[in-house]
């Protein structure tokens, strides 16, 4: 049986193939920058294998957020090798994930805009141009930790709309010591940034929400992006549930860098799914 992840740095799409059934599962996500290999260990043998006979596993394709160095790929491997001792395990970048999903075997642009932003240049099976991100504290531009960040920088200044303010503070209570608890002392400070993103989605049609989503993908057109010699003679293909969610944002951002839009989804799971039962045919 083949077991594909596709991992971000909030959850973990897995799905379990064998010759005729296909199995889904969820779990949190597994960024060896902010998780170490024990506790992804420890996390898998507590909400995944539980569901199923990990024996069965022979192959494993993990693509992860994070997993772009040997020692990243190592922190996650060697959790996968405890749990699946009877598997192959390659484990690759989400950017990977998402270039195969969005484009198969064809060169092309592909993006991700979800908890954090990736972008890349693929020529069909690998990625040949990939400008860093920097993560949440250096880049991420129009992310959901770079928008949830305007967001809570606004709240704690008072720089809100009044209107936002009140269902801000009535939906989330968070004090201001609460707020940099989360940030400086807590595990993951990039999902509780990005996790502000619900609050966006739910006010989208506010002029306030409106710019800062605006101004959050004009930044990662201009400093991602647009870097890309030629970037202008590709289509503009991203995954993600922020680029996902605002779409329409999205492709207009996109339109006004000279860049046409192409593919926009929510998750690359089910096509990652197709390519790896192509290419194993």
């Amino acid at each position: 049986m083949i077991l594909i992840a596709d991992s971000g740095s909030t959850k973990t799409d897995w799905v379990l193939i064998n010759e005729k059934e296909q199995f889904r599962y969820k779990t949190i996500g597994y960024n060896p920058y902010f998780i170490n290999s024990e506790n992804i260990y420890y996390s898998l043998t507590e909400k995944l294998v539980t569901q199923f006979d990990p024996s069965v596993v022979t192959s494993i394709y993990f693509y992860g957020a994070g997993c772009s160095s040997d020692n990243n790929i190592t922190i996650v491997n060697q959790a996968l090798t405890r749990c699946f001792v009877n598997s192959k395990v390659s484990v690759g970048h989400d950017m990977l994930a998402a270039a195969r999903a969005l484009l198969g075997n064809q060169e092309g642009f592909a993006a991700i805009i979800g908890t954090g932003s990736n972008t890349c240049i693929y020529n069909g099976n690998a990625i040949q141009q990939n400008i860093d991100s920097l993560g949440y504290l250096l880049g991420d531009e129009g992310s959901g930790s770079y928008i949830g960040k305007k967001l809570i920088r606004d709240y704690l200044r008072g720089y809100l709309p009044s209107e936002l303010e009140k269902k801000f503070t009535e939906k989330y209570s968070l004090s201001p010591i609460a707020i940099f608890d989360s940030l400086y002392n807590k595990p993951l400070p990039n999902r509780f940034l990005a996790s502000f993103c619900v609050f966006a989605d739910e006010n989208k049609n506010h002029p306030y929400i409106k710019k800062i989503v605006r101004k959050a993908f004009d930044d990662f057109f201009t400093n991602l992006v647009s870097m890309y010699p030629g970037y202008k003679n590709y289509q503009f293909n991203c995954v993600g549930s922020v680029g996902f969610i605002f779409k329409n944002v999205l492709e207009e951002v996109s339109r006004s860098f000279g860049m046409k839009p192409g593919r926009i989804i929510h998750s690359p799971i089910d096509d990652l799914v197709n390519y790896h039962l192509t290419h194993s045919k």
